[in-house]
C-alpha cells in the first residue's frame, strides 16, 4: 500500500501533537477531545506512523509521541481498523526500525511489539525472521533497533514463542543470539543476554537444548565493562539457581565468589541484581553447605549495601528533622487494601501466644513496605534487598551466623556516623526471626540501647528503631514490664507524637505490633495510650491518619472487653465520631474509619451503644448504594462500575456490631432490609463480598436469629454453593455460619442438610485443606450431627477419623463443646461407624482438658459401651496400643 499525506492535515496533527506536551491541563483535556474525535477517520493512524517514521524534518519528543498515541489507538481499536491499515504500519515499522535515533528505534520497538501482541505474532509471520535478518546489517543502528523489538517481544510472548503452534522460532533464535554474546558493542551483548533470560523461568526446551553454551557465554561476560552486561549476567544467574541448579554445582564457588564482588559492583543495579543471588541461594537445600565458608564475606558486605546512599538520603528529606506541619501531597499516600473478615476457631497452641521470636511470618513486603516508604524510595531498591538477605540467611545459619554478625552489630551500632549506625540498627532488626534464641542472652544490654535510640537527633535513626524494636517485641512482653515494657511503651508513645512524619508513622506501626504481642498486658496503661493516641489525631497529616486508625483498631482488638469503661469510651469515642461525621460516603479515607470502628464496637459491646444509630445506618446506606450502582451499571453500560470495597467495610463494620451488641442490634435489624440486601450481598460475583456477607449472617444468626429464620429457604442453597475451597476464605465463613444456623434452628436443619452435607464430607477429606477450614468444617459437621443425628450418623465411616484428628489440638470453648456432642448423639446412633476409627475418638476426647460433666458422662457412656461390647481382653488389648500419656489421661478423665 502506497499512502501519502494531505500537507493541511498533516500540519494540524503535528500542531496537536505540540499541544499535546503542554503542561496546562486545560489544554490537554482539549487535545485528548480533538484526538478522540480524530479517531473517527481511519487515516488517522497513517498520519501518525508518517510522522513517527518519515517526517525527520521534525523534532524527536514529537515524532516519538505520535507513535505512542499509535500504540494506544492500537491496543484500543487494533481488531476494528481496516486490514491494508494495519499492513501500512507494519511496512513501515519494519521500515524505521533502524532510524538514527535511539528514541525513534526505542518507540517503533514498543509500537511493533503492541501490534504483536494485540493481533498475535501468527499474523505477522514475516515480523521475526525479518528482525532476525536485521540481526546481520553491518550497520549498527538496524542491528540495535532490531534487537530493541526482539527484547520487548521475548518480554511480553515468551510462552508462544516456545509453542509449536508457530513452529517453535527459538529453535532457531537462541542459537542465533548466542552468537551475539561477543559482540563489539556492549549495547548489543546487552539486549542478547536480556533475550535469553526470558526463557529461563519457563524452561524453554530450546534453551535447555543450548544450556551449557548459554553459561558458558554467561560467564565468559562476568567481568564485562559494561554495566548493563554486568547486570543482566547476574540476573540470569540468579534465575539459573532455580531452574538448573545441576548445571550451576560444578562452579558455584566461582560464583559465589562473583556474586561477592557484583554485590559491591560500583552501580547500584548490578549490586541490587547481585544481591537477589543470596534470597535465592537461600531457598535452596545447599544453600548452608556451600554458603558457609563465604559468610564472614558476605555478611559486612550486605550490612554495607544497607546503608543510606547520598541521593537516597535527598530523595527522602532524611536532612529535614520536623515536617509535621507539612500537609501531605496525595500522590504519597499508597491505596489500601482491606482484608475481609474471617471467622475462624483458635487452636490451643494460638491462643497460647506467638513463637519467640515475634517477628512475625515476615518475608521481602516486610523490607518493601516497613523502611522508607516514600514515594521516592518505594521501590525494591539495595538497601531493602541487603536486609532482606541477612534475614533469610539468618533464618538459613541461625544462631551460627552470630559470632559474624555481632562484631559487625557492636562496630555498626554504636558509631559516630548516624548513617553507618543506622545501618545497624537496620541489621539488628534484619537477624531477630532467624537469631532471636542465640539474641536473647544480649537483649537485656540492647533493648535499653534501643529505646535510648528512639530519642536519637537523627529522624531516620528514629524511625528505623521503631521498626527494629517491633521485631523484638514478643521478647519484651515476656520480661518484667518496669523493665522493658513500660520504658518501651512510653517512648513509643512519645514517637507517635514526634515532628517528623516518618517517625509517626514507623511509631504507629511498632506500637500496632507491640499491641499484638503484649493484648492485655496493657490495660493498666490504658488512660495513658489513648490519650496519646487521641492527640494524634489532631496532630496527624492525611497519609498517618489512616495507620493511625489501624494502631486504634489494633488496641481494641488487643484488649477486648477491658475498653468498655467510661472513662476511656469518653477520651476514644468523640473524635472519632468527629471524623465519621466530617467523611462523606465516597471518601477513601472512610474505609480506614470503619475498619476501626468495627474493632471498637466488638471490644465495646454494650459500651457503643450510643454511637450505633447513626454507625449501623451509614453501613445500610453505603451497601445500598454500591448495590443500585451495579445495577444502574448493568443497565448502562458507560456508567462506572462501583468501588466494592465499601460494602465490603461496611459488612465487616455489621459484623462487628452484632457481634459487639449482641441481642442489642435487634432494634436496628428489625427497622432495616439488612437481610435483603444480604441476600443479594451473598450472591455477588466478587469473593470477598461473599466472604464477608457470611461473616456477617454467621452473627448476625448468633445475635437475632429470629429475623434471620424466615429467609432459611433462601440462605440455605446459597451457603451450600459456596462450599467451595478453592476461595478458603468464602469456603471457611460461609461453613461457619452453616454450623451457626444449625444450632439455632434445631431439627429444623432436617429439610436443608442435604443442600451441605456431602461438599463437607468432600472439604474435610480434600488433602492439603488449611487447618483453620477443616477446623470449622469438622465442628460444622459435628453440630450437623448434634442438631440431625440420624441423618449424619449413617456417614460416619466417611468422615470420623479426619473429625477426630481435625479438633484434637482445638481448646476447650463452645464450639468443641457442641461439636463433641453431636459426635456423641452420631456414635449413639451408629456405633458400628465408629469402631474401625475408635482409636482416633480415644485420642481426641483425651484433648479435653476440663469437659462439661454432662458431655463427660456421654464420652464415658461411650466408651463403657465399646469395652462391655469387645470384652475385657479385648479391651485391654486395644488399650496397649496407646501411647502411655493417652492411656493415662482416659483412665484419668473418663474412669475406664
Amino acid at each position: 500500500m502506497t499512502w501519502e499525506p494531505q500537507g493541511d492535515g498533516l500540519q494540524q496533527i503535528i500542531a496537536i501533537l505540540k499541544e499535546s506536551q503542554s503542561p496546562d491541563t486545560a489544554t490537554q483535556m482539549a487535545v485528548q477531545m480533538k484526538l478522540e474525535e480524530l479517531n473517527r477517520y481511519p487515516d488517522f493512524n497513517n498520519y501518525l506512523i508518517y510522522v513517527l517514521t518519515k517526517l525527520k524534518t521534525e523534532d524527536e519528543p514529537t515524532r516519538s509521541l505520535s507513535g505512542l498515541i499509535l500504540k494506544n489507538n492500537i491496543r484500543i481499536h487494533g481488531s476494528t481498523l481496516q486490514p491494508e491499515i494495519v499492513e501500512y504500519i507494519k511496512h513501515e515499522c519494519l521500515q524505521a526500525v533502524g532510524d538514527i535515533s535511539p528514541l525513534i528505534r526505542a518507540t517503533v520497538g514498543i509500537l511493533i511489539t503492541t501490534i504483536a501482541s494485540n493481533g498475535g505474532l501468527h499474523n505477522w509471520p514475516q515480523l521475526l525472521p525479518s528482525l532476525c535478518e536485521m540481526l546481520d546489517n553491518p550497520d549498527f543502528n538496524v542491528c540495535e533497533g532490531a534487537f530493541s523489538a526482539l527484547q520487548k517481544i521475548c518480554e511480553d510472548s515468551a510462552e508462544i514463542l516456545d509453542s509449536a503452534a508457530l513452529n517453535r522460532p527459538l529453535n532457531v533464535m537462541i542459537p542465533k543470539f548466542l552468537q551475539y554474546f561477543k559482540h563489539t558493542s556492549p549495547k548489543i551483548r546487552s539486549h542478547a543476554i536480556a533475550c535469553i533470560n526470558q526463557f529461563i523461568i519457563n524452561r524453554s526446551q530450546a534453551l535447555m537444548i543450548n544450556i551449557d553454551s548459554f553459561i558458558e557465554n554467561l560467564f565468559h561476560l562476568s567481568s564485562d565493562e559494561d554495566h548493563e552486561v554486568r547486570k543482566n549476567v547476574c540476573h540470569g544467574l540468579v534465575m539459573l539457581l532455580e531452574v538448573r541448579m545441576d548445571r550451576l554445582m560444578p562452579h558455584m564457588s566461582q560464583i559465589i565468589e562473583y556474586m561477592l564482588l557484583r554485590t559491591q559492583d560500583s552501580d547500584e543495579g548490578v549490586a541490587l541484581e547481585a544481591s537477589e543471588f543470596w534470597l535465592s541461594l537461600a531457598e535452596q537445600s545447599i544453600c548452608k553447605d556451600v554458603l558457609a565458608p563465604y559468610l564472614a564475606q558476605l555478611a559486612p558486605i550486605l550490612v554495607r549495601g544497607m546503608r543510606y546512599s547520598e541521593i537516597d538520603i535527598i530523595l527522602l528529606k532524611g536532612n529535614v528533622e520536623e515536617d509535621d506541619m507539612v500537609p501531605d501531597r496525595e500522590e504519597d499516600i499508597r491505596p489500601r487494601f482491606h482484608k475481609s473478615r474471617t471467622h475462624t476457631i483458635k487452636s490451643g497452641q494460638e491462643a497460647g501466644g506467638g513463637q519467640a521470636g515475634a517477628a512475625g511470618e515476615d518475608d521481602d513486603d516486610d523490607y518493601d513496605d516497613g523502611l522508607d516508604d516514600d514515594s521516592s524510595l518505594s521501590e525494591w531498591n539495595l538497601r531493602k534487598c541487603s536486609a532482606a538477605a541477612l534475614d533469610v540467611l539468618a533464618n538459613v545459619f541461625r544462631e551460627d551466623c552470630l559470632p559474624i554478625v555481632l562484631p559487625i552489630l557492636k562496630e555498626t551500632l554504636f558509631h559516630q556516623e548516624w548513617v553507618i549506625k543506622e545501618s545497624g540498627v537496620l541489621a539488628l532488626g534484619a537477624i531477630a526471626e532467624g537469631c532471636m534464641q542465640g539474641m536473647i542472652q544480649h537483649l537485656p544490654e540492647l533493648i535499653p540501647y534501643l529505646i535510648s535510640c528512639l530519642s536519637d537527633k537523627k529522624a531516620l535513626v528514629r524511625s528505623i528503631t521503631c521498626w527494629t524494636l517491633s521485631r523484638y517485641a514478643n521478647w519484651v512482653v515476656n520480661q518484667p514490664h518496669d523493665q522493658y515494657l513500660k520504658p518501651l511503651m512510653e517512648e513509643l508513645l512519645k514517637r507517635i507524637l514526634d515532628s517528623n512524619k516518618r517517625v509517626q508513622e514507623a511509631a504507629c506501626s511498632a506500637f500496632a505490633t507491640l499491641e499484638e504481642e503484649a493484648c492485655t498486658e496493657l490495660v493498666p496503661y490504658l488512660e495513658y495510650i489513648l490519650k496519646t493516641l487521641v492527640f494524634a489525631f489532631s496532630k496527624y497529616q492525611h497519609k498517618n491518619l489512616l495507620i493511625l486508625y489501624d494502631a486504634v483498631g489494633t488496641l481494641a482488638d488487643s484488649v477486648g472487653h477491658h475498653l468498655n469503661k467510661s472513662q476511656y469510651i469518653d477520651i476514644l469515642m468523640p473524635p472519632l465520631i468527629d471524623k465519621w461525621n466530617l467523611l462523606k460516603d465516597d471518601d477513601k479515607d472512610l474505609f480506614p474509619l470503619l475498619e476501626c470502628l468495627s474493632s471498637i464496637a466488638t471490644a465495646l459491646q454494650s459500651g457503643f451503644l450510643p454511637y450505633c444509630d447513626p454507625v449501623y445506618r451509614r453501613c445500610i446506606s453505603l451497601i445500598e448504594q454500591t448495590i443500585n450502582q451495579e445495577l444502574l451499571c448493568k443497565q448502562n453500560q458507560t456508567t462506572d462500575h462501583p468501588d466494592k470495597e465499601r460494602m465490603i467495610v461496611a459488612l465487616d463494620l455489621l459484623s462487628g456490631l452484632a457481634e459487639g451488641l449482641d441481642r442489642h442490634i435487634e432494634t436496628l435489624v428489625a427497622n432495616s432490609n439488612i437481610m435483603h440486601l444480604l441476600y443479594q450481598c451473598m450472591q455477588d460475583v466478587l469473593p470477598e463480598v461473599r466472604q464477608s456477607s457470611f461473616a456477617l449472617l454467621g452473627d448476625l444468626t448468633k445475635a437475632c436469629f429470629p429475623h434471620v429464620h424466615p429467609f432459611m429457604a433462601e440462605f440455605f442453597p446459597i451457603l451450600g454453593q459456596n462450599l467451595n475451597p478453592d476461595f478458603i476464605s468464602v469456603c471457611n465463613n460461609a461453613t461457619w455460619a452453616i454450623g451457626e444456623i444449625c444450632m439455632k434452628l434445631g431439627e429444623e436443619t432436617k429439610q436443608y442438610i442435604h443442600l451441605v452435607l456431602s461438599d463437607l464430607f468432600v472439604i474435610i477429606n480434600r488433602p492439603n485443606t488449611p487447618k483453620t477450614l477443616l477446623e470449622n468444617t469438622a465442628i460444622t459437621i459435628g453440630r450437623l450431627g448434634y442438631v440431625c443425628p440420624v441423618e449424619v450418623a449413617p456417614y460416619l465411616p466417611e468422615f470420623v477419623r479426619q473429625w477426630c484428628t481435625s479438633l484434637r489440638h482445638i481448646r476447650d470453648n463452645d464450639e468443641k463443646d457442641s461439636a463433641f456432642r453431636g459426635m456423641c448423639n452420631m456414635i449413639t446412633v451408629n456405633p458400628a461407624g465408629v469402631v474401625p476409627d475408635f482409636i482416633f475418638f480415644c485420642d481426641a476426647i483425651a484433648s479435653w482438658v476440663n469437659p462439661p460433666q454432662d458431655l463427660q458422662q456421654m464420652i464415658q457412656k461411650i466408651l463403657h459401651g465399646f469395652k462391655t461390647q469387645v470384652g475385657e481382653e479385648n479391651w485391654r488389648r486395644f488399650v496397649e496400643q496407646f501411647p502411655p500419656t493417652l492411656a493415662e489421661r482416659l483412665v484419668t478423665m473418663y474412669n475406664i
